[in-house]
């Protein structure tokens, strides 16, 4: 390969290896020649090598929420920019499968691993912090050297959701929650009292209603909230999944939204803009998400200094107003409470 590229072995090394002190008229040279010769490198042969793998872990908890996949594709984008692989698994909240992802994981070599799972037990993580990995999490993460934790503001975006749908004379106002086990549900949960509470706006016990995060559990807790005598008249949802479960069983139900009903979700997953109405939610951007995890992996790994206490990067939310909002029923004591 080297003679055909007219170049020496070691430039064929650098090149392949990414290195970036290589002329650009030589690098393609050598690309081109390793196209026309079909050549894969071997990755663990290099690893072993070098001590490198160029290959970062990324943990999800359930590809199959919208959420997740999003964050995914953006991760490995900006991977695949940076010459580094990516090693996905999905726990699905299994213990379980997490250990055995963190053994795949050690046993790849991988430089670094971003946890986006929203609730995990961090033991699990003991060997990857025991042999010195970078890691990524939301906002779970202990204070340590080579650990990056990605703080969601919550309250700046359902602040603002809260605010929306008081501005909209809604009194009656219903949260459903995710599973109250994991930790960024009792955080939106929080951020949705202290928001009512800072606009002196009473909360009845029976709106708040705990959700799974998913389009069932908004269909099981809105027939709850349908059920009261005293109907909210605007509900916010911890995530979108649950929203879209929401406006279903609305709609099953005979009740019109936004005209009887103002429903808010969060995340903006893709989907949100298309359901009818296009769902208002608050935003919690997944390519942002995916850039900070993998630009801290890449600090970490570029750092001959590790931060005693670890670093912290800060994701803020936002409101984003689409068709599912409107103005409180003028007889919000009406029909809807009977």
């Amino acid at each position: 390969m080297a003679k055909r590229a007219r170049v020496s072995i070691a430039t064929v090394s650098r090149t392949v290896n990414g290195v970036p002190t290589v002329a650009p008229q030589l690098s393609r040279r050598v690309w081109k020649v390793i196209e026309e010769l079909g050549y894969y490198p071997n990755t663990q042969a290099r690893a072993l090598v070098s001590g490198r793998s160029r290959t970062f872990g990324l943990i999800v908890s359930e590809i199959t929420n919208p959420f997740f996949p999003e964050i995914v594709q953006g991760f490995e984008d900006i991977a695949v920019q940076h010459n580094y692989e990516v090693l996905l698994t999905s726990t699905v909240h299994d213990s379980k499968r997490m250990a055995l992802s963190v053994r795949r994981m050690i046993e790849r070599r991988v430089e670094g691993v971003a946890v986006v799972t929203f609730g995990m037990e961090e033991a699990l993580l003991d060997d990857l912090k025991s042999r010195n990995v970078p890691l990524v999490f939301i906002d779970v993460g202990p204070s340590l050297p080579r650990i990056s934790n990605i703080r969601i503001d919550y309250l700046h975006g359902i602040r603002h959701a809260v605010q929306h749908v008081a501005a909209l004379r809604h009194h009656r106002i219903a949260f459903i929650s995710g599973p109250l086990t994991l930790r960024s549900a009792v955080a939106r949960q929080r951020a949705f009292t202290q928001s009512m509470a800072e606009i002196g706006l009473a909360i009845e016990p029976e709106y708040l209603v705990p959700g799974n995060h998913t389009m069932e559990g908004g269909i099981a807790a809105m027939r709850k909230l349908l059920g009261l005598p005293k109907r909210p008249t605007a509900v916010l949802c911890s995530n979108d999944m649950t929203a879209i479960g929401v406006i279903r069983e609305s709609y099953d139900q005979g009740v019109r939204i936004p005209d009887d009903l103002s429903v808010i979700g969060f995340d903006d997953i893709r989907f949100a803009q298309f359901v009818t109405p296009p769902l208002t939610t608050v935003q919690m951007s997944q390519t942002e998400i995916a850039r900070l995890t993998f630009n801290a992996l890449l600090a970490e790994v570029q750092r001959k200094t590790p931060a005693p206490d670890g670093t912290e990067y800060t994701l803020t939310t936002t409101l984003v107003l689409r068709d599912s909002t409107a103005m409180a029923p003028n007889d919000a004591g009406r029909a809807k409470d009977k």
